[in-house]
């Protein structure tokens, strides 16, 4: 690409800062520095982020680690089946001393929401965030809310086969820019949390690298990398690949090709580079779409489908 850069690279505070955050990242959850990387760049991009995995490899520890690192304020909510969506954005209750309605905010107004087994609640409860995640405000008796800025919720989610669980439909999982999936640890990493009794799991000790102000900085500085005509060019076929591959229902949406845009800027960001290029748009493209390609054929391998995608899709 030839087109002239007009934007700067990430200020030198903000990069420091940013390894930083990485390296503290990287020693509690062990083995995963991929998987690491992009729930940042979610964060960065101003996305949400899906955690999809089996109980026990570290999805709530990323999540807690992350509103650690980054001096963010934390709630976690446990999904369940009688969790109401009031439960989740808050009630007005009667203050019958000032005769008067006392909003009180549930734990949806908070920087770092986690949202755990999300699929373990009902339809319902589900649907409770979505005008929070898209609009990032609550409405409650007549009254919108704003909620924090920067608000990011993470969501962890069991595979679909578990027992109690309730697939998020498609309009709730277009919400979340991307989806991740940490797996099992390799084998060094999982004889380290052997030989350290899991202690390196822990995230109550982490320190603040950085604050929510210096996190805002940093997504302004996101939004000013450069995306060149050819870029652009690129993510139209990627889209255009897509929605003619007879493999699939659909194909990417313009709301979610923009979600790509974010997430490749973010990248770049990350990467220290004032420009987004096509290798960026590769490295996140497989968590954005995953989630929003439904196969026509339910045994087909969505992550091949995509493989084979990006394979055949020629850079201009």
């Amino acid at each position: 690409m030839t087109s002239a850069v007009t934007s700067t690279p990430p200020s030198v505070s903000s990069a420091d800062a940013l390894k930083a955050a990485l390296r503290q990242l990287d020693g509690v959850i062990l083995g995963k520095p991929g998987q690491i990387r992009l729930a940042v760049a979610c964060l960065l991009a101003r996305g949400h982020l899906l955690i999809e995995d089996q109980p026990g490899v570290g999805k709530t520890t990323l999540a807690g680690a992350l509103a650690r690192t980054f001096g963010l304020d934390f709630r976690r909510v446990q999904f369940t089946a009688d969790l109401l969506p009031a439960d989740l954005t808050g009630i007005s209750v009667w203050d019958a001393p000032n005769s008067t309605f006392r909003f009180h905010q549930g734990p949806v107004f908070s920087e770092v929401l986690l949202a755990d087994e999300i699929n373990r609640a009902t339809p319902r409860t589900q649907g409770a965030l979505l005008e929070a995640m898209e609009e990032r405000q609550v409405s409650e008796g007549g009254v919108t809310r704003i909620l924090p800025d920067p608000f990011f919720v993470i969501a962890t989610q069991n595979p679909a086969a578990f027992v109690g669980t309730s697939p998020l439909p498609e309009a709730q999982l277009d919400r979340f820019l991307m989806t991740i999936t940490l797996g099992y640890p390799d084998p060094r990493a999982e004889r380290t949390l052997l030989e350290t009794g899991g202690r390196s799991l822990s995230v109550r000790d982490l320190g603040a690298v950085l604050d929510a102000p210096a996190l805002l900085h940093m997504q302004r500085e996101v939004d000013a990398v450069h995306a060149a005509a050819p870029l652009l060019d690129y993510l139209q076929l990627l889209a255009r690949a897509t929605r003619e591959h007879p493999a699939l229902l659909t194909g990417l949406s313009p709301r979610a090709l923009l979600a790509l845009l974010s997430a490749a800027r973010a990248w770049a960001y990350l990467v220290g580079r004032p420009m987004a290029l096509p290798e960026d748009v590769q490295a996140v493209f497989p968590s954005l779409a995953a989630h929003r390609l439904p196969p026509r054929d339910p045994g087909v391998s969505v992550p091949d489908l995509i493989a084979g995608i990006l394979a055949g899709t020629p850079i201009p």
